[in-house]
């Protein structure tokens, strides 16, 4: 009988805790500020829209939602976001597993590091876009183009903070490990990735929107589908609210797409939060 009471007594502890109730209000309020936010901005572009600025410029958020019904309607919108999807996750995991495995191997050998390092740092310097005349004429205009180019604009944050993470091993946890007996592969596996892959996920936040931003570009100057496409397409007939729909829609995608590797970031580091 008294166990369920000093559980009951705990939770009420719990349900009162200042700091709990403090976060939970500044969690609401923030919501709230952000929600005002919006509907202010909305509100004044659309005010704005027509009597302050011509609305063939700046359209207006009743015209948008418009088109976007009417992209909605002809499937356009839905086929776009499906293409824009599909190159940004099959670039996404590219540039992962080439990130991740590069920077592991720079991490454990540092010579291979000072070798490749001023080679990586002199392609990083280069504007990517200005590359992607040069893709066209390698790959083609095909899917492989586009999630080529998407993969080396994600490649470089996933090296770095890949790379750093490894670098940010204790060495003398390595040198406990290998006195117990651990092999190279022991090693790398069980203390170096583990260790990293905060640094990894930090890495992976970062580069969704160039996963994003790679396919978007690369559909804008090589495809006939897609929401880089559409953005274009739409430009070039001086079609503003439906520039500005296919603008929305690519910023709630990155949302979307930012929002799910943080989920997957709480699953897999969950020891890591609950520290926190």
């Amino acid at each position: 009988m008294t166990r369920p009471i000093v559980e009951k007594a705990s939770d009420d502890v719990f349900a009162v805790d200042p700091s709990i109730k403090a976060r939970r209000r500044e969690n609401m309020l923030v919501t709230a500020l952000r929600a005002g936010l919006f509907v202010v901005v909305l509100g004044a572009w659309e005010f704005a829209s027509g009597t302050i600025i011509n609305s063939f410029w700046v359209s207006s958020p009743t015209q948008i939602f418009l088109a976007f019904i009417e992209m909605m309607k002809s499937g356009a919108l839905l086929r776009a976001v499906f293409a824009t999807t599909l190159v940004a996750a099959a670039g996404f995991a590219l540039g992962i597993l080439i990130g991740i495995g590069l920077g592991v191997l720079f991490g454990i050998n540092r010579v291979v590091a000072r070798v490749l390092d001023p080679y990586l740092t002199g392609l990083y310097s280069l504007p990517r876009v200005a590359l992607v005349p040069l893709f066209i004429l390698w790959f083609g205009l095909g899917f492989e183009m586009k999630v080529i180019f998407t993969a080396l604009l994600v490649f470089f944050p996933i090296f770095m903070n890949t790379l750093a993470g490894i670098r940010d091993v204790d060495d003398d946890l390595i040198d406990v490990i290998r006195v117990m007996g651990a092999s190279r592969r022991d090693t790398i596996l069980k203390v170096l990735v583990p260790s990293a892959l905060a640094w990894v996920f930090a890495g992976l936040r970062i580069s969704v929107p160039f996963a994003l931003i790679g396919a978007v570009v690369a559909e804008m100057f090589s495809s006939s589908q897609g929401l880089g496409y559409l953005i274009s397409n739409t430009a070039n007939q001086f079609d503003t609210a439906g520039l500005f729909a296919a603008l929305a829609v690519t910023t709630l995608l990155g949302l979307a797409l930012d929002w799910l590797v943080a989920l997957v970031e709480r699953r897999v580091l969950r020891w890591q939060h609950k520290r926190h």
